[in-house]
C-alpha cells in the first residue's frame, strides 16, 4: 500500500472479509507506478466540490457519509477494522458494520450516538474532490450548522422515510438557504423501513416542495431515494429500487455545475500584507476573492478612494497577466497609493459599498444574548471594526420560517441559536457587498472584546433600512400658506392635480406611456408634466447613485416634487422604475398628505412587462451591460423588484399599445373626476 496526497492507494485488486462485511479494494491506478508526478498532477486538476449533510436527528447524516467513504475506498484497512470493533460496542446496527462510526470521532459522539460539533472529511473519485461537513441535527447545534455551511456549494438534507419532513428539517433548509447555499440534493433515508415504497418517496418529495422549498430561493433540488446503511442508490443504483429512474447520489455529487456559482464579475482583493523587501518594489499581498484581475485594469483602493492600475500580478512562480479567484497573488501599482491591511481593490466601474452602516441576518452563537449599542468587533474581510448592533429589527421563527415579532432594547436581544435581522453601526465605514452576490465580502464574524471569542456570524442584506444620522432640523422655520385656494386653482386649470405613478422595469414601456398620455392631455386642454426618472438622475437627484438608500432617496425627492406640482393643480406624470413596495409606500404617503385637503392623488400604475421580453427589448442596451458586471444593483439581474401588490392599474404592455394605455389611463382619471 503506498500513501499519496491524502489518499489510501492500493497497489493490487484484493478483497477481506470483516465480520461477513466484504471490503472492495479498487485496483491500482497504472500512472502511480509508471510516473508518480502525472498522477498527482492529475489529481490536482480536478475540481473540488464542498458539501454538508443536515436534517433532523438520526436521520442518518454520519451513516450516509460513512457510507459514501466506504464504497469510494477511501477508508485505511486499520481504521475499518477499529470502526468493525467498535461497532459492537457503539454501534447502531446490532453488532454489524455502523459507517456512522467513520465520523462521529468524538468519544460523547460515539457514547450517545449522536453527532455533536460539525465533522470534515475528505475523499475523492476520478471525476472530482469533495469536503464533506457533517453537522449536527440538534437544535441546541445550529450555530454548529451554521459554521458547516457557510463555505459549502451544496446541501444534501436527509429526510427519515419514517418521518416525512420534520421541524429541523424545515430548519435547516431555511439556514442553507440564509447562507447562499443554491443546490440542494434531498435524500430520503431508510427506504429500507418502509418496504422501498415509491408513494412514501413521492409523498415526502411532495411535501418537502410546498413546505420548503416554495419558500426558499433555493436554484436547483434534485431529490433521491437512498438507504445510506445498505448502500443503496449512494454509490450503486440500487436494486431494490427499480422504480427510481434519477442518477445516484455520487453520480449527481459527481457531475452537478458549479462553476456559475463562482462570481468571476465583482473582483474584490482585500489586501492582506503589504510588502515592502526593499525601496523598490510594494506589493499588496492577498487573495482575489471575486471576479479576475489582470494587468492594466483600473482599479480604486476603499475606503480611501484612491485610483491606480494594476502594474503586474506576482506568484510564487512568477509574474502572471491576470489572476482568477481564488488565486493569492501579490499585486503591484503603478502609483503610490494609500493602501493598507484591511483595504479593499476593486474596479474604478464596479465598486462595492462603502458605509459605516448596514443591515444583516445575524446567527447568535454565544450563550450571552447580544446587547444593543455594546461595542463588538466586527470581523469583516481583513479587517476588523469595532462596532454594534444598534437595532434587533425581527427575529426569524426558522420552525415556520417567518418573522418573529420586533424586539427592542438590550433586554430581548439575540440569544443562543437566534437568528435576526439586525442594524449596525461601525466606528469607520468599511466596502462591502450583499452577502447574496459575493459571499467573500458580504459575510462578517462578531467577536466579543471582553472575551475574544465568536459570538455571532453575519450576512450584510441588500436592501437597508434608512437609519442616517439626520442632522437636526431648525425649529425656526414654518410653512407659508396661500392666499389661493385649491376650487380657484380647479376652476382655471378644469382639473384636479394628481400623481399618475407608473412603476415596472427598465424596459417594460412606462417612459413610452407617459410621454404618449401627456400628449394626449395636453391636446384635449390639460396641464401636465412627466417626472422621467432618467432626467430627474440628470439635474435634481444627480448626486444619488443605485444603492437600496440612494433609491430610496430618489423617490423621495421625485414625490416632494410631485406633491408641489400637485398643490398647484397640475397633473404629474412619474415614470419611474421603484423596485420596492416600501418606497412607493412612501412617495403615497408624502403625495397624499397634501395641504389643499385632498387626500387621494396618488394613482400606483403598474406596467407588468416580463422580465424576458424587457431584456429582449433592451432600448438602452442596459440588460447586456449589467449581464456582463458593467452595471451593478441593476434592476431584475442583480437587484430585485417588488411588484405592487395593490396597484390602482395594471397595463400589460404586450396587450395594449401606448395610444390605448394612454386612453385607457385618461378614461379612469375623467371617472376619478380629476379632468
Amino acid at each position: 500500500m503506498a500513501i499519496s496526497n491524502g489518499q489510501t492507494i492500493y497497489m493490487k485488486l484484493e478483497q477481506k472479509t470483516y465480520n461477513s462485511e466484504a471490503v472492495c479494494i479498487r485496483p491500482d491506478d497504472e500512472l502511480i507506478r509508471t510516473d508518480i508526478a502525472a498522477y498527482l498532477k492529475k489529481h490536482d486538476q480536478k475540481d473540488l466540490l464542498r458539501f454538508l449533510t443536515c436534517g433532523s436527528v438520526d436521520d442518518g447524516k454520519s451513516t450516509l457519509i460513512g457510507r459514501l467513504l466506504y464504497d469510494t475506498h477511501m477508508v485505511y484497512e486499520d481504521q475499518l477494522a477499529a470502526v468493525l470493533k467498535d461497532s459492537k460496542v457503539h454501534g447502531t446496527t446490532g453488532g454489524g458494520f455502523d459507517p456512522a462510526l467513520l465520523t462521529d470521532g468524538l468519544k460523547a459522539e460515539r457514547e450517545q450516538g449522536i453527532t455533536i460539533d460539525v465533522a470534515y472529511r475528505y475523499f475523492s473519485t476520478d471525476k472530482r474532490t469533495f469536503i464533506i461537513a457533517d453537522c449536527p441535527g440538534h437544535e441546541q447545534y445550529t450555530r454548529n450548522m451554521a459554521t458547516g455551511a457557510s463555505t459549502c456549494n451544496l446541501a444534501i438534507i436527509l429526510i427519515d422515510a419514517r418521518q416525512g419532513v420534520l421541524t429541523q428539517t424545515r430548519r435547516h433548509s431555511f439556514i442553507c438557504s440564509l447562507l447562499g447555499i443554491r443546490h440542494v440534493l434531498v435524500a430520503v433515508n431508510k427506504m429500507d423501513l418502509v418496504c422501498w415504497s415509491e408513494k412514501v418517496y413521492e409523498q415526502i418529495c411532495k411535501e418537502y416542495n410546498s413546505t420548503c422549498a416554495a419558500r426558499l430561493g433555493f436554484s436547483d433540488i434534485h431529490f433521491v431515494p437512498i438507504s445510506a446503511l445498505h448502500g443503496d442508490n449512494v454509490a450503486n443504483k440500487s436494486v431494490n429500487m427499480p422504480w427510481y429512474e434519477g442518477s445516484t447520489m455520487l453520480h449527481h455529487l459527481e457531475s452537478i455545475n458549479i462553476v456559475t456559482d463562482r462570481n468571476l464579475i465583482d473582483m474584490r482583493f482585500p489586501v492582506q500584507y503589504v510588502i515592502r523587501p526593499n525601496l523598490d518594489f510594494r506589493g499588496f499581498a492577498g487573495t482575489v476573492v471575486s471576479g479576475v484581475v489582470r494587468c492594466g485594469d483600473e482599479v480604486i483602493s476603499l475606503p480611501g478612494r484612491k485610483t491606480s492600475r494594476i502594474k503586474s500580478i506576482v506568484t510564487s512562480d512568477g509574474e502572471i497577466s491576470e489572476a482568477v479567484a481564488p488565486a493569492s497573488v501579490v499585486l503591484t501599482l503603478n502609483s503610490e497609493i494609500d493602501v493598507s491591511r484591511g483595504s479593499v481593490l476593486a474596479p474604478i466601474r464596479n465598486q462595492p459599498r462603502v458605509d459605516d452602516e448596514f443591515e444583516a441576518m445575524i446567527v447568535w452563537m454565544s450563550e450571552v444574548p447580544s446587547e444593543i449599542d455594546r461595542s463588538y468587533l466586527v470581523k469583516h474581510a481583513t479587517t476588523s471594526v469595532p462596532g454594534q448592533i444598534s437595532k434587533v429589527r425581527y427575529k426569524v421563527d426558522v420552525n415556520t420560517m417567518r418573522k418573529a415579532e420586533a424586539v427592542s432594547g438590550s433586554s430581548d436581544g439575540l440569544r443562543l441559536n437566534d437568528i435576526g435581522r439586525c442594524h449596525l453601526m461601525l466606528h469607520r465605514p468599511i466596502a462591502f457587498d450583499p452577502y447574496e452576490r459575493n459571499r467573500a465580502t458580504g459575510a462578517f464574524i462578531l467577536i466579543d472584546r471582553v472575551s475574544n471569542l465568536t459570538v455571532g456570524a453575519g450576512m450584510i442584506m441588500d436592501r437597508v433600512t434608512q437609519e442616517k444620522r439626520a442632522p437636526s432640523q431648525s425649529r425656526n422655520i414654518s410653512r407659508m400658506g396661500s392666499l389661493v385656494s385649491r376650487g380657484e386653482r380647479e376652476a382655471i386649470l378644469r382639473q384636479r392635480g394628481c400623481t399618475i405613478w407608473l412603476t415596472g422595469l427598465s424596459g417594460a414601456g412606462k417612459s413610452t406611456i407617459a410621454q404618449q398620455l401627456e400628449k394626449d392631455l395636453i391636446e384635449a386642454g390639460h396641464v401636465c408634466y412627466i417626472l422621467d426618472g432618467d432626467n430627474m438622475r440628470h439635474g435634481l437627484n444627480k448626486d444619488l447613485g443605485f444603492s437600496a438608500e440612494d433609491r430610496s432617496e430618489n423617490i423621495r425627492r421625485i414625490a416632494e416634487v410631485a406633491s408641489l406640482l400637485n398643490d398647484a393643480g397640475i397633473i404629474c406624470i412619474v415614470a419611474l422604475i421603484s423596485p420596492y413596495i416600501r418606497d412607493r409606500a412612501r412617495a403615497r404617503e408624502i403625495i397624499n398628505q397634501s395641504r389643499d385637503g385632498n387626500k387621494d392623488r396618488f394613482i400606483e400604475v403598474h406596467i407588468s412587462t416580463s422580465l424576458e421580453v424587457c431584456e429582449h427589448r433592451d432600448p438602452k442596451g442596459l440588460y447586456k451591460k449589467a449581464r456582463s458586471g458593467q452595471i451593478q444593483d441593476f434592476t431584475g439581474i442583480s437587484a430585485p423588484y417588488e411588484p405592487p401588490e395593490n396597484a390602482e392599474v395594471i397595463i400589460d404592455a404586450l396587450q395594449m399599445t401606448p395610444h390605448e394605455s394612454s386612453a385607457f389611463l385618461t378614461d379612469i382619471i375623467r371617472k376619478m373626476g380629476i379632468i
